[in-house]
């Protein structure tokens, strides 16, 4: 009898040792299994600013142009065919996909795309990033109310199938610029079942409500716990979607993320903590990437707050952060900044940014606070948990070299993001990643009224010459007009860039097609699962 017992033990510690993980079951089901940061602030794309809500929206939706598995550069069809343009690149008309369909079958049509541009452009939607659309000819015009009339916007329904698009200036990219969500188009016929168009965050963008026409539908949304989507069958290219779903999951803490993956719960992760870099180099790197992105961390100022509003301390601010320093010990992999623009193509920005405590000393005395005397205690807004390394970091080198005291506030992803909106915060740790690969994504953010902006500043000769480089022809030209902008906004510093990104994260070795792309686009009906697969990373 006792052997008896011992032998069920050891059955059923073997199958217990045995049983399938979440990973070797999505793989049999097709699932992909995401850890996305953060829970979304909402799936109303018009409505979003950040990665994680992207990551999520670009299953659903589809802009005119779609994303290429492992080339940033091409511009393969979306929600369009074709596209064709005149000779200086300001008029654009695109033949959108015949078979194209909303996910409850409906079709998608130029007057979609014309609808979903005159509300993200209407001035009761206050869309935070209404600006990308400002490319537009008549666009900016019609959203700050110096026209009424959207008939003069430059976008038209040729007919069902053809849409027209008029610039303001010559935008040779624009077929990347389409890639973003902000130009993706809404569904007309739900919207307007839950509300007027410009009415803000209604129930068209909850499950089930939400209808979108990209190559996946929402499925499930358990808030603070995953969104599904599933197949959508009536995407135009669901013949090559791979997947028969994905799971969101907003993991904020990233070693809970790191012990998720470990623990076979994930596919990939959103980030991996600097820490762990070396373990995992050391134990499990096939698992691991390392891989460029374009994008700068930076400390965000709210210029409305006394002192903060004085360059003078801005500079001595970011003088006394050893650059080199937090890269080597707080975001290992990443590279020093040395201004806000990362190295881009042909564009590269003037240096202006020095470690330089003494400078900066004299800088904070000069504005009226010798030796940190008198400076009010201020806070430095982070967002998730592992933010707080670095905040700590600047914590120390503040008081170190200008003996200022700062505090850490911490919030979620959404209380983050409408502080900063709203302008209820003192310093903020923030990021950006590039939007397309021109430096526009880096530098237009921070002209008045911008819905990225959020310091308050502006500078009218900054923005004369970035109006300057938008009409400009000639390549060298535009980018030195660009440049004589940045060192201007590095010289008044209502942000205070520390490095440019680089992507550390987990990724398990059954994922196939799925490449390195410094905006991180991955485009999801171009991602498969093998049920079994080598300890390797393939790169097929």
């Amino acid at each position: 009898m006792i052997r008896l017992f011992q032998l069920l033990a050891l059955c059923l510690a073997i199958s217990a040792c045995q049983k399938e993980t979440l990973v070797e079951k999505a793989n049999r089901e097709g699932i992909f299994l995401m850890g996305n940061g953060a829970e979304p602030k909402s799936l109303d794309h018009q409505m979003v600013t950040g990665v994680p809500e992207s990551k999520i929206v670009g299953a659903l939706f589809e802009g005119l142009v779609g994303d290429h598995p492992s080339d940033d550069a091409a511009t393969p069809p979306g929600a369009a065919e074709s596209w064709t343009h005149n000779e200086d690149m300001t008029e654009w008309v695109f033949k959108l996909q015949p078979n194209g369909r909303w996910s409850d079958g409906a079709p998608v049509t130029a007057h979609d795309f014309v609808f979903s541009y005159h509300r993200m452009l209407s001035p009761a939607l206050a869309a935070p990033y209404v600006e990308m659309l400002y490319f537009i000819d008549q666009a900016e015009e019609f959203n700050k109310e110096e026209i009424t009339d959207f008939e003069k916007v430059g976008v038209k329904a040729l007919d069902d199938l053809t849409l027209q698009i008029k610039l303001k200036e010559p935008v040779p990219f624009l077929p990347s610029l389409t890639r973003h969500y902000t130009w993706f188009p809404v569904p007309r016929h739900v919207i307007i079942q839950h509300g007027e168009m410009s009415d803000r965050f209604t129930d068209w963008s909850e499950f089930p409500n939400l209808v979108g026409n990209g190559p996946f539908k929402l499925a499930v949304w358990r808030f603070h716990d995953l969104i599904e989507v599933e197949r959508n069958p009536y995407y135009w290219d669901a013949k090559n979607v791979h997947l028969n779903g994905i799971r969101f999951l907003p993991i904020e803490n990233p070693y809970t993320e790191t012990r998720a993956f470990r623990a076979g719960q994930l596919h990939t992760t959103y980030r991996l903590p600097t820490d762990l870099i070396r373990d995992m180099l050391e134990n499990e790197p096939e698992q691991l990437r390392q891989e460029p992105y374009v994008g700068t961390v930076f400390i965000r100022f709210n210029t409305t707050r006394p002192a903060l509003s004085d360059p003078r301390v801005r500079q001595a601010l970011s003088m006394t952060i050893n650059r080199s320093d937090y890269c080597e010990y707080i975001a290992e992999g990443y590279t020093p900044a040395t201004s806000l623009t990362p190295q881009m193509g042909e564009y590269s920005a003037e240096p202006m940014l020095e470690f330089n405590p003494e400078k900066a000393r004299q800088l904070l005395a000069e504005a009226g606070y010798p030796d940190g005397e008198g400076f009010p205690r201020y806070s430095i807004l982070i967002s998730r948990p592992a933010a707080r390394a670095g905040a700590e970091a600047l914590q120390a080198m503040w008081r170190q070299h200008l003996n200022i005291l700062v505090d850490i506030q911490n919030k979620d992803w959404g209380s983050y993001i409408g502080a900063q909106q709203s302008l209820d915060y003192d310093m903020a740790a923030a990021g950006w990643i590039g939007d397309y690969l021109d430096p526009t994504t880096f530098l237009n953010m921070w002209t008045e009224g911008n819905g990225n902006n959020n310091t308050a500043w502006h500078n009218e000769r900054y923005e004369q010459l970035l109006d300057e480089a938008a009409v400009q022809s000639e390549p060298a030209r535009r980018f030195d007009l660009m440049r004589q902008a940045e060192t201007i906004l590095m010289k008044e510093q209502p942000i205070a860039p520390i490095s440019w990104y680089a992507r550390n994260y987990l990724l398990r070795p059954e994922v196939k097609g799925w490449y390195p792309l410094l905006l991180d686009n991955h485009p999801w009906k171009s991602v498969r699962l093998e049920s079994s697969a080598s300890p390797s990373i393939s790169t097929e």
